[in-house]
């Protein structure tokens, strides 16, 4: 019931008693109670995150139900803003184009872009300004993904600095390697270099007569043939889905 995996009343007043589910339109007062049970149970809140916001942005072929979502999301914000959800946090993930497209992204909905709108000192003389609603990351740098991978050696040695399998000499070979097969760009979308290193860290872990110079010999890191993520996806160029409010010649008959 707390997953809103009741489909119908009936089912839930049979098994549960209760006549009431949680479906489109109560889901966001379920999470609010969720988080109400988070705090009772001694945490401070809940932390909701919601990755690639760009499926609502570009994957939604109708107008209406983008409007909808974005109507949805403004409720969210209002809600922080006015304190009304206390002890509940949302993180939503997107590109720049998903929030700043003008007849698709976030900024379309015209109440989403007066509140996200961002500090125009900050942007004007290119500074950082980490208290509002938008946070802009920057892309990972060669010495952000040496770190990024260092400290998964470590987790993956079950933080026993004895045990690392891969030592800083060998991740400087792994970006290396990674430069070498991914192209220039391979630390600003640093999901392959980050799966291909794991996969690394388990081979060598099973396999103990083996070293990473041995491995790093083969082809450790492989594009992949198709997107990973949505993202991804329209990073590489792939189009939109149609608007059908935007095309009304689409269904023209004579």
């Amino acid at each position: 019931w707390l997953r809103g995996e009741y489909t119908t009343k009936t089912d839930a007043r049979l098994e549960l008693g209760v006549r009431r589910i949680v479906d489109d339109d109560s889901f966001y007062d379920s999470i609010k109670l969720m988080a109400a049970f988070v705090r009772k149970a001694g945490f401070e809140g809940l932390l909701v995150n919601l990755d690639e916001m760009v499926v609502l942005s570009h994957r939604l072929p109708n107008s209406r139900a983008r409007q909808a979502n974005y109507e949805a999301l403004l409720t969210l914000l209002n809600d922080s803003f006015q304190g009304n959800s206390r002890g509940l946090g949302f993180i939503f993930a997107g590109t720049d184009e998903c929030l700043e497209d003008k007849r698709r992204g976030l900024f379309s909905y015209e109440a989403l872009r007066s509140r996200l709108a961002e500090n125009t000192i900050a942007r004007e003389q290119g500074l950082v300004d980490l208290s509002g609603p938008v946070v802009r990351l920057q892309p990972l740098t060669p010495e952000d993904l040496f770190v990024l991978l260092k400290n998964i050696a470590f987790v993956h040695a079950g933080g026993d600095p004895s045990k690392v399998l891969v030592p800083d000499d060998g991740i400087i070979a792994t970006l290396r390697a990674a430069s070498e097969r991914l192209g220039a760009e391979y630390f600003r979308t640093p999901r392959d270099v980050v799966r291909s290193f794991i996969g690394l860290l388990n081979v060598l872990d099973q396999n103990p007569g083996k070293t990473w110079q041995e491995l790093l010999g083969v082809e450790v890191f492989t594009k992949p043939e198709a997107p990973m993520s949505a993202e991804e996806e329209f990073a590489n160029g792939a189009a939109p889905a149609t608007d059908d409010a935007a095309d009304d010649l689409t269904s023209f008959k004579l």
